[in-house]
């Protein structure tokens, strides 16, 4: 058992997690499958953590918990789609969501809320009480607003609830997607390393496991006396800038108020509100997109108080292209620095900032566009960001003509340029065949690794065109079948002036299956009882070579 397994499982342990044998509601597990669950944290990919997360927690469901798996970003990129249910909800699911997590190689985009909307409704939520889990390590990229996604499911939902787990999310990043879980009763939950993450994926299933029976319905109340009516004394005014129109209607709707007293909040809602308050001193608080402004406001009984406010902000509307004529990349990564503060988007979004300079970056693969402008009180300022990129599709070939096909398959893609060192700078990287790479344009290599054969190849990428590099290996596939070995080693057949060869491997076991460049090599198996053998074998390019070790068998000789 690896190391982080054993922390895994003593956090299981610490918590204390003990499932109860009562009726559990049906919950729906969403895993991101976006391209940056690559990311490492500690050396390890998220990916790999949420994976082994997955498989000790699960471990130890109760057998009646119904429990699914879905995901998305798995399969391409560019495509908001691209979401997959896994597993279907069922009893003693937990082995088959950690075998599905194993699968996933994350490439794509973030659909997180189109993600929870599917599960919700997988789960009948209208109909019966449900509980969806997402786990992401980043923000929504495909157009939806999640904080109002989450308004309409607890809406429409029986007794619906959304937790959500922000694995490596920045506070402000946490902030922008708490309110999915928020908005349905649910619990945000901050998961920076492993550890995090299991604390956290423990809590949100314990409390899916140990739900309550819906209780027996209450009898019907007794008939309610009319209602004596009542007079609305509070309401606002918003501008965006002095002497400006006022906020109503659909342009108020993403406006948040609050009324507090003695800093705790009494009362807060959407739009501009038309209330009945107890009488008495408040602190009006507004908040439009990243603007807020407070005041202090006195509600009397016979009279409506109205207090102004004046947003002195302004409205900045955004588009990320990747080359001139392009449409928008809803990939793109978008920056906004304002007075006070800085906003994050993907795409086109728009943004409501306080008035003054600020600073626009849209970021498109590995190029990038920034445009710097003075936005007045009141004014709506629309840019397009052009980053200016082309796009290089890598893959990898065995040998002219056979391509390789396994998503274990490494890039990298380094500046042809070198230093005074002779170093090259790294651009970008990723795994697998066909994968699109937005890149400025300018001279590259393309490195491309199979196990232990790497090869590489120069390109070059203009603005607005798309490249196809194929990397030839010149390698083959070598099948090593060693019966009763414990340990081996891969070195190549030919030693150097110094007695020494070259090293290509090592593992433990008794099978072991690589990509090598086509060549002469030795490998050396150890055995329980401190013997060795060593066994010649070449490898063709293009070919599959398969080896039998005979423990005893006489050493090769090599030059």
């Amino acid at each position: 058992m690896n190391s982080f397994k054993k922390v895994v499982l003593g956090a299981v342990a610490a918590l204390g997690l003990a499932f109860p044998a009562v009726a559990a509601e049906r919950a729906v597990i969403v895993l991101d499958g976006s391209g940056s669950m690559w990311a490492q944290i500690d050396g390890k990919a998220r990916i790999t953590i949420a994976r082994e997360t997955l498989g000790a927690v699960l471990s130890e469901l109760p057998g009646d918990l119904e429990l699914g798996l879905m995901t998305y970003g798995h399969r391409e990129k560019g495509n908001c789609d691209d979401i997959e249910m896994l597993v279907q909800p069922g009893a003693g699911t937990g082995a088959a969501i950690a075998a599905a997590a194993d699968k996933i190689n994350p490439k794509g985009m973030t659909p997180l809320s189109e993600a929870v909307r599917l599960a919700a409704e997988d789960l009948r939520f209208t109909e019966e009480k449900a509980t969806v889990i997402l786990i992401t390590d980043g923000l929504e990229t495909c157009e939806v607003d999640p904080c109002q996604l989450g308004n309409e499911l607890e809406s429409q939902g029986i007794d619906f609830t959304t937790h959500v787990l922000g694995f490596g999310l920045s506070d402000e990043e946490g902030r922008q997607v708490a309110c999915l879980a928020e908005n349905t009763g649910g619990k945000y939950l901050s998961a920076q390393n492993g550890d995090d993450l299991v604390e956290a994926l423990t809590t949100t299933v314990a409390e899916v496991a140990q739900a309550e029976p819906e209780p027996a319905p209450e009898p019907e109340p007794a008939p309610e006396p009319e209602p004596v009516a009542v007079v609305e004394n509070f309401t606002l005014e918003v501008a965006m800038a002095e002497g400006g129109e006022l906020l109503t209607g659909d342009n108020a709707s993403p406006l948040y108020w609050e009324l507090s007293r003695n800093g705790e909040i009494v009362d807060y809602g959407y739009g501009i509100p038309l209330e009945q308050m107890e009488p008495g001193d408040y602190e009006a608080m507004v908040r439009l997109g990243e603007v807020k402004v407070s005041q202090p406001v006195t509600i009397t009984e016979d009279a409506l108080a109205t207090p102004y406010f004046v947003l002195n902000a302004g409205t900045v509307v955004l588009r990320a292209m990747a080359a001139e004529g392009e449409p928008v990349d809803s990939a793109a990564a978008l920056g906004l620095v304002y007075p006070g503060g800085d906003a994050f988007s993907y795409g086109e979004a728009t943004f409501i900032v306080p008035a003054g300079e600020i600073t626009a970056t849209a970021t498109v693969g590995e190029g990038s566009a920034t445009e710097t402008a003075t936005l007045a009180a009141g004014e709506i300022l629309e840019i397009d960001l052009v980053a200016g990129v082309g796009v290089a599709v890598i893959n990898g070939a065995y040998v002219e003509g056979m391509a390789i096909e396994d998503s274990g398959m490494a890039v990298n893609i380094l500046k042809a340029e070198k230093s005074i060192d002779g170093s090259r700078e790294d651009v970008s990287y990723g795994y697998g065949p066909n994968d699109d790479y937005q890149l400025p344009p300018g001279d590259y290599v393309a490195v491309v690794r199979m196990d232990e054969a790497t090869a590489e190849a120069p390109f070059t990428v203009s603005a607005g065109e798309r490249i196809e590099v194929v990397v030839v290996l010149d390698a083959g596939v070598a099948a090593l079948s060693m019966p009763g070995a414990t340990a081996f080693d891969i070195f190549g057949a030919k030693k150097d002036i110094q007695g020494n060869r070259s090293e290509h491997g090592f593992g433990y076991g008794e099978e072991h299956q690589t990509t090598l460049p086509s060549g002469d090599y030795v490998v050396v198996t150890r055995y329980d009882d401190d013997t060795e053998t060593e066994t010649a074998f070449s490898v063709t390019g293009g070919e599959r070579t398969e080896v039998t070790v005979e423990k005893g068998a006489a050493p090769a000789k090599t030059k």
